[in-house]
């Protein structure tokens, strides 16, 4: 949807084409998500699933090795092995390129489910943040899913914000951020329009039905504390920014360009960011570098 396309192989042997990318569009830093081959999350045989992580987490090591200051991307957490996930964050916390912990769901598997309980403390124990990032065709899925076949209009159109929304209702509800104090959280690529409505109706939820664990905050006071993060998706625009930014600060949105999906407006992703008129010097400085220098501490 940009007005050029990106360069060759930035996803997997020409890091110097994806930074010269990075120049023609100004960004500094990128975090690098997978995604294709995560669609081997939910096979039988769970080993697949962690030596395809174990490669993953070598292939960022290689990848990224020239510009060890402008690509960084998460430590993959198999919720199906969790000790395996814990071995891989001990064995890549330290290194340069791993700035966030992104945990693998599995079906009927919520974020506040007691197995996990280690990666979060691991993640926390390495000052990681973790990293929601939900996906279309593997788990959790999304409502109706086993109905709508194949149809990927109605797929992409629930699986991402209804994947983010109960990742992050479990992660609060649950009772994750009073158990590891020093945990941050941000969703990313799904969307950021729906945090007023979703944390409103977790507020009322929480008092009307109760929740899954006791709370020493309310869920909106939870996302407005300073560790809860989410990027923003162009298209639902500067109007959308103010809306959310009314109700929750400008503390929680992270500038992000889907970059090189082609949703993403390469090479004017964060040109077409900085022309909104309702961005003051202080809120463009933290929508495009400093809430995602706080979720990531990259400093």
């Amino acid at each position: 949807m940009g007005s050029k396309r990106p360069r060759p192989g930035i996803q997997d042997d020409h890091a110097q084409n994806r930074v010269l990318d990075m120049d023609d569009e100004g960004t500094g830093v990128h975090f690098l998500i997978p995604t294709s081959w995560l669609s081997l999350v939910g096979v039988d045989d769970a080993t697949i699933e962690v030596a395809m992580i174990r490669a993953f987490h070598r292939h960022m090591a290689d990848f990224r090795a020239p510009y060890p200051d402008r690509l960084t991307g998460p430590i993959v957490a198999s919720t199906r092995n969790v000790d395996e996930a814990v071995r891989e964050i001990r064995a890549w916390a330290k290194a340069k390129w791993a700035v966030a912990v992104m945990p693998l769901p599995a079906e009927g598997l919520p974020a506040d489910h007691p197995s996990l309980e280690p990666i979060w403390r691991e993640a926390q124990e390495h000052d990681l943040p973790i990293a929601n990032h939900s996906f279309t065709w593997i788990p959790p899925y999304y409502p109706g899913y086993r109905d709508l076949y194949d149809n990927i209009f109605l797929g992409r159109l629930a699986a991402h914000p209804w994947g983010t929304m109960r990742f992050s209702a479990a992660f609060i509800g649950g009772g994750v951020f009073d158990r590891y104090p020093r945990l941050r959280m941000g969703v990313l690529e799904c969307g950021f329009g729906w945090l007023p409505f979703w944390a409103k109706r977790m507020d009322e939820q929480a008092i009307y039905v109760g929740r899954t664990a006791p709370l020493k905050l309310t869920p909106t006071e939870y996302m407005k504390s300073g560790r809860f993060f989410c990027g923003i998706e162009h298209h639902e625009g500067e109007d959308m920014l103010e809306h959310v930014t009314k109700f929750l600060g400008d503390g929680v949105p992270m500038y992000a360009s889907d970059y090189p999906h082609s949703e993403c407006r390469f090479p004017d992703s964060v040109s077409n960011i900085l022309e909104w008129s309702s961005l003051d010097a202080d809120r463009r400085r933290k929508l495009v570098w400093e809430n995602a220098n706080r979720f990531f501490r990259r400093t």
